[in-house]
């Protein structure tokens, strides 16, 4: 019923969010680094957090905090706020204490995890939402990926999260009628972090948890990508460019619908593979987990970082 009722209520709440964007004026312009000629409205991380809301708040309230405070930020940057990256960090990081909190972890060195992973994952959502649908539908088969792994409350999350984005996609598909923002792309962050660290947490097998890696194995290898070739271009980390993964398959003369689906199946099928290994004995689904993250990182590297991808204007 999370997924079903999350979807239902994203379907309807998205439009909703796309007239409140504009008549607030938070749209996406066009600009240098945009892909989209007309003005898009933002706030489609609202419309996916109130679809979610709902179910979670039923089964277990505390999880929306850090969830929402991930949307209060990305709606501060959505409006033009002005952070520097350090204060941004630390409120990042903020917001990792408070998924620490939620959870709960216990530990200093599961809890540091969890701050890692959230900043992480906040970002590697956000790099990677550049394309119509493109965030959105790769995160929703990773929710889906994590509702097989965990239980209780945070199955509900999973689910919650994947017939959110399934609902958004309705309006979010190319060409997009409304878009996540910071907003949305720091929520879905911040749940598959949680989920990833409750799925290595409690986890029915240590086959499981290894696979469960595979679920966000596409916007960390995005991410990857992002940073080796910004340092091999000598060109500054936080500075935004059109050298993404994603901007080089179009260039390389893919329409966009294709990119977006090849990154979509790219993640459906690793989700696959981490489900699979699920009943293996611990050692081989270890190994096997290994080779395909280097498989798929030593590809991504190799085939994507030249400095001369970058294209910053």
């Amino acid at each position: 019923m999370a997924l079903i009722v999350a979807f239902a209520l994203a379907v309807a709440a998205t439009p909703i969010a796309a007239v409140v964007a504009r008549r607030l004026g938070l749209v996406d312009a066009p600009g240098p680094l945009k892909v989209h000629a007309d003005p898009v409205p933002y706030l489609g991380g609202v419309a996916v957090f109130a679809a979610l809301a709902a179910p979670v708040a039923a089964e277990r309230p505390l999880l929306l905090l850090p969830i929402g405070l991930a949307l209060l930020l990305g709606l501060a940057d959505d409006r033009g706020g002005v952070l520097s990256p350090v204060a941004r960090l630390i409120l990042e990081s903020g917001i990792g204490v408070t998924a620490v909190v939620a959870i709960p972890v216990h530990g200093f060195v599961d809890s540091l995890v969890t701050v890692v992973l959230v900043v992480g994952m906040l970002n590697a959502i956000n790099l990677l939402d550049g394309l119509d649908g493109l965030a959105s539908g790769v995160s929703a088969v990773a929710a889906a990926g994590f509702a097989f792994v965990v239980e209780g409350g945070f199955q509900i999350l999973a689910l919650a999260l994947a017939g959110s984005l399934l609902g958004f996609l309705v309006w979010n598909r190319p060409p997009a009628r409304i878009y996540l923002g910071d907003a949305g792309s720091y929520l879905i962050g911040t749940a598959l972090a949680m989920l990833l660290v409750v799925s290595l947490r409690d986890g029915d097998s240590l086959s499981g948890s290894s696979g469960a890696v595979l679920f966000v194995a596409v916007p960390m290898a995005d991410t990857a990508v992002a940073i080796v070739r910004r340092l091999r271009a000598r060109r500054p980390l936080l500075q935004g460019d059109r050298g993404h993964v994603y901007d080089q398959l179009a260039d390389k003369g893919w329409d966009r619908i294709s990119v977006t689906a090849a990154f979509i199946g790219a993640q459906a099928a690793l989700v696959a593979i981490g489900i699979a290994i699920g009943g293996l004995a611990a050692g081989l689904a270890i190994s096997i987990t290994a080779v395909v993250l280097l498989i798929v990182a030593a590809f991504f590297v190799v085939a994507f970082t030249t400095p001369g991808t970058w294209k910053a204007q």
